[in-house]
């Protein structure tokens, strides 16, 4: 696991530039650096040893050294395509997985990535072509960024990367706060919260020769194709591919630990794995400590567990750090809990397992449709869902104008199109209403629809809606959220995050179960949740999704918390994005018990942390060392 960064132009310096780029990635590879410059190129790259601990640095290259390449990633079945290569001819002067790509890319072009299986981020120069190719793996576990500004092509592992650059233009892009407002992360196709700063997307691969980018996609998620099996025999199928993953996710020359909530994903990697250390967090809340939670199946299945508990001062303090190391501004609760937990861990392993990736993959999540404890509602929704297509669209759009009772979103959700209303796992402010938030010059963005319809285009194929909404998800929720805060979040404390749920082999898998076997009037992720049900405590695998609760509606209702955030919504350059008077009346409002608005108070807040260190103090946030209490 590694950070790269790089650059092509005919300019000089750039041994000094490239240093200086990877410097501010310094926190993704503590271990050791290189970097390769010529007339037109410099890549940089910054190491955290994993494989090959001793000869894996880069950058690596090939046999006549006419390619050179910069990895960031696991290549995991690179032993076998270690051997085809050798069997062609190929010499390797290492036992990295990283070499595996450079040879692979001189045989088999862009290829290579219909064969490899893994997590990466990559960019191959080649020398006598004087011709860029990167590539970024098929979910966007890797982050992937670039930019082309006043004459010079730069791209990296993250944003911060780029301001070194004398060719840098660091400009806030207006037009992504207001979709923010709603979808609580940067959710643009293509661009970031950084104007002309964009992200490679997922399962794609780029080329760039003469001043001229080209990218194309090498592959998609394909919920078309449904094989006929019985429950059985998917539960037996999940298991054995899960299994297989973990096995694989596990390669590595130093220890894999593994991370551990009280939900059923991470508890099934967990009892796979077995590994010697696991890693829990939780609050000081009253009400729920999911670390106490999660120590309770350990202590089941008789293994280590590390937990500690953290609150709301201590994350009050590490918010401006933590909103640094994502680059963009994402409001997600639980990006606080995994900051944590990733440095609690980075003190005892380099490496963990996570079990990120299942709900998208097989279905767990109640936004694709269930809303109701009702097992008749369920059962009657699970009937609806057999209707004749423009039919049930019918009944379900009927269900969305009904005045409200118990059972009706479920209803609504299980029959009317997923296009309606379904925009991923968190809609914080309604459209218009953040609108009413926002001072004028940020009202030209693009729409909720905007955003979403070129992801539903997609899914003209797709029968089941809960497979579009899976579809979306794999390129929308997926990598702009989850996968974004897993990697930048974990690497902020020099830790290798690996995600076996979310796996091609995997994917493959899960594609071709038929939607009545994920979500049914059983439960969300079902036949996963039977699988997983084989190595776990009875009780543990039917456990309702908490999503690292954060009791950040209680840090607000606090006076320090309060305080804490007044201080933002109040500063003379908060008006300049929001009607201060409106913001602070809805800070008031919960303080004082007259309303629970605390996610719409967090996502103003987040930004304008956010904006503050990259556009105001213009300097990394310090932290102090982190002492836990641990239980």
């Amino acid at each position: 696991m590694c950070g790269i960064v790089g650059f092509v132009n005919s300019k000089d310096q750039k041994q000094e530039i490239i240093e200086d780029m990877m410097d501010r990635i310094v926190h993704r590879g503590p271990n050791s650096s290189g970097k390769y410059t010529d007339k037109n190129v410099a890549l940089g790259f910054r190491r955290l040893s994993i494989i090959d601990l001793e000869g894996g640095s880069q950058p690596i290259y090939n046999e006549d050294r006419s390619k050179v390449i910069i990895f960031n990633g696991e290549i995991y079945n690179f032993q076998p395509l270690r051997e085809q290569l050798i069997a062609a001819g190929h010499v390797f002067s290492t036992h990295a997985d990283t070499e595996v790509l450079l040879h692979g890319y001189e045989e088999w072009g862009a290829e290579l990535l219909q064969k490899v299986r893994g997590m990466f981020a990559f960019a191959i120069w080649d020398i006598e072509k004087q011709e860029l190719f990167g590539a970024r793996d098929h979910f966007g576990i890797k982050p992937y960024y670039y930019a082309e500004m006043n004459g010079t092509f730069m791209f990296g592992s993250e944003i911060k990367s780029f301001l070194p650059h004398p060719d840098f233009n660091k400009e806030l892009n207006t037009a992504a706060l207001k979709p923010y407002m709603t979808f609580q992360y940067s959710p643009l196709n293509g661009e970031t919260f950084f104007k002309n700063v964009y992200r490679l997307p997922e399962g794609h691969y780029y080329t760039y020769k003469d001043g001229k980018l080209t990218i194309k996609e090498y592959w998609d998620a394909d919920f078309t194709k449904k094989d006929d099996h019985s429950k059985e025999e998917w539960v037996e199928e999940i298991d054995k591919t899960v299994e297989a993953s973990i096995a694989a996710h596990r390669i590595a020359d130093v220890e894999v630990g593994a991370f551990l909530s009280s939900g059923v994903d991470s508890s099934y990697v967990t009892s796979v794995l077995r590994p010697d250390h696991s890693f829990s967090i939780g609050f000081d809340d009253k009400t729920y400590n999911e670390a106490i939670e999660a120590r309770k199946l350990t202590k089941m299945l008789d293994l280590n567990n590390t937990a500690a508990v953290i609150d709301g001062d201590m994350s009050f303090k590490a918010f401006p750090l933590i909103q640094y190391h994502l680059d963009e501004p994402d409001s997600n609760p639980s990006c606080v809990p995994l900051y944590f937990l990733a440095n609690l861990a980075s003190q005892s392993v380099r490496v963990v397992q996570s079990g990120e990736g299942a709900d998208e993959l097989f279905a767990g999540y109640q936004t694709y449709g269930f809303h109701t404890n009702s097992k008749m509602v369920r059962v009657f929704a699970q009937g609806l869902k057999k209707l004749p297509k423009g039919m049930r669209y019918s009944i379900g759009r009927k269900f969305g104008k009904m005045s409200n009772f118990h059972g009706r979103i479920h209803l609504y959700e299980a029959t009317a199109p997923a296009r309606d209303f379904f925009i991923g796992h968190a809609k914080v402010f309604e459209e218009q209403e953040a609108a009413s938030y926002l001072q004028p010059e940020f009202q030209n963005a693009p729409s909720v629809k905007e955003i979403m319809n070129p992801h539903f285009d997609q899914t003209k194929g797709i029968e089941s809606e809960v497979n579009k909404m899976q579809y979306v998800d794999v390129h929308q929720w997926m990598p702009k959220d989850i996968l974004l805060k897993a990697d930048k979040l974990s690497m902020a404390s020099s830790l290798e995050l690996r995600v076996p749920l979310l796996d091609i082999e995997v994917m493959k898998l899960a594609q071709r179960i038929p939607a009545k076997y994920v979500m049914n009037q059983n439960n969300t992720k079902d036949a996963f949740r039977q699988a997983a049900n084989r190595h776990l405590p009875e009780e543990w695998a039917n456990r309702e999704k908490l999503g690292f609760p954060v009791p950040i509606k209680a840090w607000l209702k606090e006076d320090h918390g309060y305080e804490e955030v007044k201080a933002l919504f109040t500063a003379d350059f908060a008006k300049q994005f929001f009607d201060q008077a409106k913001i602070m009346k809805l800070l008031n409002d919960h303080h004082e018990g007259k309303a629970e608005v605390q996610r719409k108070i967090w996502t103003i807040f987040t930004f304008l942390t956010w904006y503050k260190v990259y556009f105001i103090d213009e300097e990394i946030p310090t932290a102090k060392a982190i002492t836990y209490e641990t239980l």
